[in-house]
């Protein structure tokens, strides 16, 4: 029972974090993962600093030559 119980309670704190993560736009580096190696599993997958600059690149407009700040 108790192991069942601690079993649950990591899922939720994981789902809680994921949720949290994806509301201030730091998006799933394993959710990317899993995807690229059912997907596209010939292609290489970036490590997560790279993964990171690209979703922070794509999400503030770095490689587009500016800077958005709120619009």
């Amino acid at each position: 029972m108790t192991e069942s119980l601690l079993g649950r309670s990591k899922l939720v704190c994981e789902r809680v974090a994921q949720t949290a993560r994806l509301m201030v736009g730091v998006p799933d580096y394993p959710t990317y993962v899993a995807h690229r190696r059912t997907t596209h599993p010939d292609e290489p997958v970036m490590t997560y600093e790279e993964f990171f600059r690209e979703r922070q690149s794509a999400r503030y407009g770095f490689s587009r030559g500016r800077f958005r700040c709120c619009c």
